[in-house]
């Protein structure tokens, strides 16, 4: 039976691989920018936008980092953007970036993360239940072959044994045969010398009584 321990070195390296590959499509999906005017401020900070688009311009407020924006147009180092409640303002086209901030994103990682992790599990289960199978296919195969090994060793018995009881009917078969020549060689010495004696005896009482006869 092959050894279970490669099939479960394999599957880890399955997950890893599928994880890595996982996590690797998902930040360039994320990467990507929506629109070509959609931009965030930058996850790493709070930043002051002005009225206009130098540092000379009076600070107008704040924005929140990860805060959705609309970029509208860039001149210098600042560019124009439309907040969600409609104003527009002007910000350091550093302090933005082109993808959702870190608390929109994580949901979406998350959800995505559980369901990779289905997806490995699913991918798991179906490797448990294949080995499963295999295994049980194995015992069963040896199984069936304990069981022809233990019926061709009773076969071989039985033929030895055949073969033992044959050779002890031919030798008593061997004796017998003797037994019955020495018994027609008797039968047939007594016979003749039976006729031996008969043939000696009766010339000599037919002279007898020839000269038996003789005498009245």
């Amino acid at each position: 039976m092959p050894d279970s321990r490669p099939t479960a070195f394999a599957l880890t390296a399955l997950r890893g691989g599928l994880l890595a590959s996982a996590l690797a499509l998902v930040t360039p999906a994320h990467a990507e920018a929506p629109a070509s005017d959609a931009r965030w401020v930058s996850d790493s900070l709070s930043t002051y936008v002005r009225s206009g688009p130098t540092d000379g311009h009076r600070i107008v407020g704040t924005l929140k980092s990860g805060q959705p924006l609309t970029l509208i147009g860039t001149q210098g180092n600042y560019s124009q953007v439309r907040g969600q409640n409609g104003d527009v303002v002007w910000i350091l086209s550093s302090d933005l970036q082109s993808v959702p901030g870190q608390n929109e994103r994580l949901p979406q990682l998350d959800a995505q993360v559980a369901e990779l992790t289905g997806q490995l599990k699913t991918i798991d289960d179906s490797w448990k239940n294949r080995v499963q199978g295999m295994q049980e296919t194995l015992d069963s195969r040896k199984q069936l072959v304990d069981e022809l090994q233990a019926r061709n060793k009773d076969l071989n018995e039985q033929l030895d044994q055949s073969q033992s009881n044959l050779r002890d009917a031919q030798a008593r078969l061997g004796d017998e045969n003797k037994q019955v020549m020495m018994r027609y060689m008797v039968y047939g010495g007594s016979i003749a010398g039976a006729g031996l004696l008969v043939g000696l005896i009766l010339p000599a009482l037919t002279r007898g009584r020839k000269k038996n006869d003789r005498w009245f």
